[in-house]
């Protein structure tokens, strides 16, 4: 019983995390990042929020936002899942794959096994059972489906949405996205925190989020500029620090 407890409540723990948890919404002042600008791709302007919008992120029509590597809009959490909390939603996914084998393994022990004498039931809990296993059975198959996506978009690079844009234009082989890096999910908190619903502490929070602000790269410059060092793995903005100002990229509205 105290296992089962203990999986219930982190099960409950990570869905309250995943829906009151900001998913990654990219802010007003949001712009570039500075590796962005080494490259040749053109920097996007969500058409709708008015904003700067990240490689990979999308407007959510539900949220009225847009959402750094946006996976899809769970109805389940009433809320998005993207870069900030698909953490949370892969342990809840976790969480109530494990609890409902372990009740499924529990029911099949105690009642359809049991042969003993002992095994005599009332017609309550024979129902209750009975319901409880159908229960259990139609929530494994639905997260084992979910945990297998959530596995081939880390694998893949590719989400949900993504994913299925790729397959609607016929290019889902000629992408050039790479697998997702776990740290950049789970944090590198230690691999204690990967099984806990904390928020986690990632090596490169503008990389991860795929934006960066005018304040966080002038703060960085002026560390490295009095500090005379470069940014490190768990720096704030790119490695070099130089200020960019919103105005200084030109970008194409983008389709919600």
């Amino acid at each position: 019983a105290g296992v089962y407890c203990t999986i219930c409540a982190l099960a409950l723990a990570s869905h309250a995390k995943t829906s009151f948890s900001d998913p990654g919404a990219v802010p007003q002042g949001a712009v570039p990042i500075e590796s962005a600008f080494d490259d040749s791709h053109p920097h996007h302007m969500c058409s709708v929020c008015q904003t700067y919008k990240p490689p990979k992120s999308h407007h959510c029509r539900i949220c009225n936002r847009c959402i750094s590597s946006m996976d899809h809009h769970c109805p389940w959490m009433n809320n998005c899942v993207g870069a900030a909390n698909l953490k949370h939603f892969i342990l809840f996914l976790f969480y109530t794959w494990t609890g409902c084998a372990f009740a499924l393994l529990v029911f099949m022990w105690n009642y359809f096994l049991c042969n003993s004498e002992d095994c005599m039931f009332t017609l309550v809990l024979v129902q209750l059972v009975r319901a409880m296993t159908v229960i259990c059975i139609s929530a494994l198959l639905f997260t084992s489906s979910m945990l297998m996506n959530v596995t081939y978009g880390i694998m893949t690079g590719i989400g949900t949405i993504d994913r299925l844009k790729h397959k609607a234009n016929n290019t889902i082989n000629v992408t050039d996205d790479e697998p997702l890096d776990l740290e950049d999910i789970f944090g590198i908190g230690g691999y204690h925190t990967w099984f806990i619903p904390v928020d986690p502490i990632f090596p490169d929070y503008d990389r991860v989020m795929g934006y960066s602000t005018t304040q966080r790269l002038l703060r960085e410059r002026e560390h490295n500029h009095l500090g005379g060092g470069g940014g490190g793995a768990g720096s704030l903005s790119s490695q070099n620090g130089s200020s960019i100002r919103p105005s200084s990229f030109i970008g194409q509205y983008d389709p919600v």
